[in-house]
């Protein structure tokens, strides 16, 4: 076991972030991620309501279990939604159907290859993510290795994709403490749950559920998360 590694076994504060000067960052900002399975014709029309509801920084596009060939037909039909909207289009998994797709950039996981080669695909002006889950040795990895975004969570029981990784809050604020690289919380977050993790310092909240099956349509679930996004961080 590393010295870094070894330090994880050592639970975060809860008042982490309150321990020290937080440097400013910028309000946090609203992520948001397709469903795994769509269909493509009615799934752009919600798209297009998702980002008339409100601001949206970034739209990933995750789907599983289907072709490449569908993967790339997808990113043709939601792209210029997304630019449409001024909103980044990034694909999950595959720098290479990024590369192909002329996507914004790409999410990815721990298993879906190396920084490295991502990025001598895509080059130096696209965005690279990569999940953490709850690990502070994988963040500083991926900051290390060059990663536009750290993604930690699921925070909260998630459907959409399960995982056994549940993180504090506190992880947040540990990693907008000693780092400037934005950071995503992901897994389960809904208006209602979204305000411990704003208040520790997320620069995004990834969302699914709560956009894509509220009740009143996708652009009042973007609209819902007005107020939480707003709140000021501790």
């Amino acid at each position: 076991m590393t010295p870094d590694t070894e330090d994880e076994t050592i639970p975060l504060p809860e008042d982490f972030g309150q321990r020290f000067e937080r440097q400013f960052r910028p309000a946090c900002q609203l992520y948001v991620v397709s469903p795994p399975a769509i269909v493509l014709a009615d799934f752009v029309e919600a798209a297009k309501a998702a980002f008339d509801g409100g601001p949206v920084a970034a739209f990933q596009l995750r789907l599983k279990d289907v072709s490449d060939d569908d993967i790339l037909r997808a990113c043709e039909a939601l792209r210029p939604v997304c630019e449409a909207a001024d909103v980044a289009f990034l694909l999950n998994d595959r720098a290479d159907l990024a590369f192909k797709a002329g996507a914004d950039g790409v999410h990815l996981g721990q298993s879906d290859g190396s920084m490295a080669d991502a990025r001598l695909l895509l080059g130096p002006n696209k965005t690279i993510g990569r999940t953490c889950h709850d690990s502070r040795h994988l963040a500083m990895e991926a900051g290390e290795q060059g990663a536009d975004y750290v993604a930690f969570g699921a925070f909260y029981d998630t459907t959409t994709k399960p995982s056994h990784y549940r993180p504090s809050p506190a992880i947040l604020s540990w990693w907008t403490t000693l780092s400037q690289i934005p950071v995503v919380a992901i897994g389960g977050i809904f208006p209602d749950n979204a305000a411990p993790l704003v208040a520790a310092g997320a620069d995004f909240i990834a969302v699914v559920r709560a956009v894509w099956d509220h009740q009143d349509g996708p652009g009042a679930g973007v609209a819902s998360f007005g107020p939480v996004l707003k709140m000021p961080r501790d």
